[in-house]
Formats: C-alpha cells, structure tokens, sequence
C-alpha cells in the first residue's frame, strides 16, 4: 500500500494514532505503579488491574522481532496481497503487531530479526471499502531515519 500525504484519508479507527504534518504517532498508556505500557491504550494497565493508566505516546522507533508474508485474504479484506505482517519491539519494549511496508513483498527476505524500523502510516481499504489511515512499519532505509541501514541487518542478526 502507499504511504499517504498526511493528514490523509480518515483513521481505521479513534484514539489509537495521532497523525501530524510529518508523522504517526502511537497512542498508548503506561501504569504508573507497574511502569508496564501498553497498546492500544486502555483505562486499566492489562497487565496488573492497576487503574493508574497514563496516557502516553509510544516510541516511534523499534526493531523487528518476527514477520510474514500475508498471502490469502483475510475475511471481509479486499486490500492487496501478498503484503507483509510483523511484530516489532519498540524502543520502551513493547511489542506492537502491525502491517510492514516494503516495496514489494519479496523485500521481507531483506529483514532480519533486530532489523531497525519505524513507524509509518499507511492506507488500507475500510469495510465500507474506502481508503482509511492506519499504524504499519518501515525499514529504516536511510541515515536520516536512525542512521542505520536495514541492509545491514542480515538475516538471523539480533543485535
């Protein structure tokens, strides 16, 4: 899918991303008592019952820890396949699903486990079939992004 201009077609859903002129930023909450955060932000932290949630924003940067080619059509997606899927550890170290945005999908044979990414946001279509705006990761590709170049994260590299 392509990345759009922001502000862009209307998010999949509320609260979860704040989109600005230039990024995507996550919408989470961390527990004040357990320091545990969590996506997508809820009144309780899921993790202790604790109702001290504070809203926060997430790291934009992580690096993948799995992935996969999404090849069949899940029900009620009419967007393109094959298209990438992957879980990425963010820089606090929570793990957040989501789309990977590659070129083309044999592109993913290019990351590896530790590959550095970054939030980015992406168009897919919505069940009523128009465009809407969700979270999804990128290799960082350039030295502007973390001055790292996924290239140089072979595959099998965990650092």
């Amino acid at each position: 899918m392509t990345q759009p201009a922001l502000p862009g077609p209307p998010a999949l859903a509320d609260g979860l991303f704040r989109l600005d002129a230039e990024d995507l930023t996550l919408l989470g909450g961390r527990s004040a008592s357990s320091g545990l955060s969590h996506f997508p932000r809820q009144p309780v932290c899921p993790y202790t019952g604790a109702d001290d949630v504070e809203a926060v924003d997430l790291p934009r940067t992580g690096r993948l820890w799995g992935w996969t080619a999404v090849t069949a059509a899940p029900p009620g997606y009419s967007g393109p396949i094959p298209y990438g899927l992957g879980v990425v550890e963010l820089d606090d170290g929570l793990r957040v699903v989501g789309r990977i945005t590659v070129a083309e999908v044999h592109d993913l044979d290019r990351l590896g486990v530790g590959a550095p990414m970054r939030v980015v946001a992406d168009v897919v279509p919505g069940d009523d079939g128009r465009p809407r705006t969700v979270w999804a990761f990128a290799p960082v590709t350039t030295t502007t992004d973390a001055a790292v170049d996924v290239a140089a994260a072979a595959p099998g590299d965990a650092s």
